[in-house]
């Protein structure tokens, strides 16, 4: 009568049971469906019509009544996820329903028969109870979090903040407007200068001071403020640190930075903002790297030869920043020496007698870097787009040339310690180097025919973005493979399938596996990856363009396929795994050792081994999750 659910006698935590208890709980289960919005439970049923479900398919959420009328969504049951347990316990105390949020389907058991198991086999018992005090806590957590009104960063340190908490109020002025109406507007406002637009929205170019005083030293002052524009400028989005800005501020002659949303102008940062602030490594370090002209002045430059930048990390790390905050900062500080690379290679190319680049191209990051989550240990994974040149009658020159100028790109990054990528995921490759045409042909091909020795590359790639050229070649491309992959089912589960190679390495109840007598763990591959990559699988199931980890479960929440807690949760894990790989990488560097993501279990304190206990919980928590959808899709 169970034979057709057979599947999960070896799917956690059915694998405690005996046989026989297997047999009587399962003889008595029934596969219901749920359309979305449809009630499993309702707060006004009687507690002997709540039935135990485990959730095989799709997203419901739990939601609270409270006292007041409000209705409180507390947390969202996932593939794996028992429902109903929770609000038999606290019957009476608290109000819940359970909600489908899309169609989906359940294991549902009969209470009687689920409770009698549980008081007979403590095991079982104790995964079930120590599940409901995890949700109980995180149902504590939740109410707090949700009657917090205050979602202000604090102030006090730089490096976490954005562009959008130091940026003011822009001035516009028409590109058609009077060099003297310009000179004016600058006086009353008390600015630098002025945006000049046609909307108020898009930037034309800038006027300040030393433009208008040439239109007053030319008496033109009667002209249009667009004959003495400047319309090349360095802006930045209003979600980018304020560090970066600020860097370039320190040591460019400009009055302002415009601040962009998306294409709309939304602020500016002036020199003023500057004037607060102390002066800071990071800013020193990165205008060496942008007047480097060298490759040995980028190498003394790079994070894994450079102290003053590792000091520098390690005491952010002091100061409490999260750890895939500071993993954004080095991305970014990485990707100002990948720039500064590609530059000294094209001046390589001309001094070569090779010429500036012959088309358009886009130099593109993955990985990692893509995801802008790099630690000290880390290697090249990159590629390039190129304009299309198949009908250019110069076609075999073009070829020859970008095959030097990316060979010299990767060899410059490899001197500068950036070592070459074992898989061979480099711009030097023909596999990595494409005509934008190709690279559409490519994803078609790799969707249709991708097998298990592929997929890793794919999952490499699909984290790409482009820091360098043309960067309009690589937009239209991240749209198309966002979508190719939304709809292939197929691709889901290789990734899946892939993805479960790596176990999170903790047992049931919480004991850490590490390898060999050294008791070792692979903090990479088998702790952070899998909520990396968990994550990017939920992403491309729902067309979410995002690249970095945290920004996709912000897009997951938004979109309510995750609940805001388990993002939080899911957040905490990533800082605290990212945070004991920093560590260890700091020591390594200092120790004079070579850099690797193993951890040493035995020289973990007490409090560091329990951190990295609950952050590898949440890890195992997604894996679960990922390995059920995988399962049910394939046999089901």
């Amino acid at each position: 009568m169970y034979e057709q659910f057979e599947l999960y006698r070896k799917q956690y935590p059915f694998d405690l049971l005996t046989e026989v208890e297997f047999a009587e709980m399962f003889g008595k289960a029934e596969v219901k469906h749920y359309s979305a919005n449809e009630f499993l439970l309702h707060e006004d049923q009687k507690d002997e019509s709540i039935d135990i479900h485990f959730l095989v398919s799709g997203l419901a959420k739990n939601i609270m009544h409270r006292s007041n009328g409000k209705q409180l969504s507390v947390r969202f049951y996932y593939p794996g996820d028992l429902i109903g347990v929770m609000i038999l316990l606290t019957s009476g105390e608290m109000r819940f329903s359970v909600q489908a949020l899309e169609p989906l389907q359940t294991l549902c058991f009969e209470r009687e028969s689920f409770l009698k198991i549980m008081s007979n086999n403590t095991q079982f018992s104790k995964v079930v109870m120590d599940g409901i005090s995890h949700l109980m806590k995180s149902l504590y957590d939740e109410i707090k979090y949700k009657s917090s009104t205050s979602d202000e960063q604090d102030d006090r340190e730089l490096y976490k903040k954005r562009a959008d908490s130091y940026m003011e109020t822009p001035a516009f002025i028409h590109p058609e407007d009077s060099i003297e109406k310009a000179a004016r507007m600058l006086q009353q406002e008390k600015i630098e200068a002025l945006i000049v637009s046609e909307d108020q929205r898009t930037m034309l170019g800038m006027i300040g001071y030393g433009d208008l005083l040439r239109a007053y030293f030319d008496n033109d002052h009667n002209n249009p403020v667009k004959t003495y524009m400047a319309e090349e400028s360095f802006s930045i989005t209003d979600q980018e640190f304020i560090y970066d800005a600020l860097s370039y501020l320190k040591h460019h002659p400009t009055e302002i930075i415009p601040v962009l949303h998306k294409d709309k102008i939304v602020g500016v940062l002036r020199q003023s903002s500057f004037f607060t602030i102390k002066n800071s490594v990071y800013f020193d370090l990165t205008y060496r790297i942008s007047n480097a002209s060298t490759l040995e002045e980028i190498h003394q430059l790079s994070p894994v030869h450079n102290e003053r930048f590792q000091q520098f990390i390690d005491s952010l790390i002091d100061d409490g920043m999260l750890a895939y905050d500071i993993a954004e900062l080095m991305t970014n500080y990485n990707d100002r020496i990948h720039k500064q690379i590609v530059q000294l290679a094209e001046d390589h190319m001309v001094a070569d007698g090779y010429g500036p680049p012959p088309i358009n191209y886009c130099f593109l990051v993955m990985g990692s870097e893509g995801r802008k989550e790099q630690a000290f240990s880390t290697d090249q994974d990159n590629g390039i787009i190129l304009a299309n040149y198949e009908d250019s009658p110069n076609k075999n020159e073009i070829d020859h040339y970008f095959s030097v100028f990316t060979r010299k790109i990767n060899e410059m990054l490899d001197h500068c310690d950036y070592p070459f990528c074992k898989g061979g995921i480099m711009a030097r490759e023909p596999k990595w180097r494409h005509q934008l045409k190709e690279w559409y042909e490519s994803i078609d091909h790799w969707i249709k025919k991708m097998d298990a020795e592929e997929i890793r590359d794919f999952t490499i790639f699909m984290d790409f973005r482009p820091i360098f050229g043309d960067f309009s070649l690589a937009y239209g491309l991240k749209k198309y493979v966002t979508e190719r992959v939304k709809k292939s089912l197929n691709l889901h589960q290789l990734l899946m399938k892939d993805t479960l190679r790596f176990r999170v390495p903790v047992q049931p109840f919480g004991r850490i596996s590490g390898v060999g007598k050294k008791r070792t763990l692979n903090i990479k591959k088998s702790a952070i990856m899998q909520i990396v990559n968990a994550i990017r699988i939920y992403s491309m199931k729902y067309g979410i363009e995002d690249i970095n980890t945290v920004n996709r479960l912000d897009s997951l929440a938004e979109s309510e396929r995750f609940h805001p807690r388990d993002v939080e949760n899911a957040k905490i894990a990533l800082h605290r795994l990212m945070l004991v790989r920093l560590k260890e990488n700091l020591r390594q560097l200092k120790d004079k050792e070579p850099l690797t993501n193993e951890i040493g279990l035995n020289h973990l304190k007490k409090d560091e081994r329990r951190s990295l206990r609950e952050a590898l919980v949440i890890a195992k928590r997604l894996q679960q999750v990922l390995e059920l959808s995988y399962n049910r899709n394939r046999v089901v």
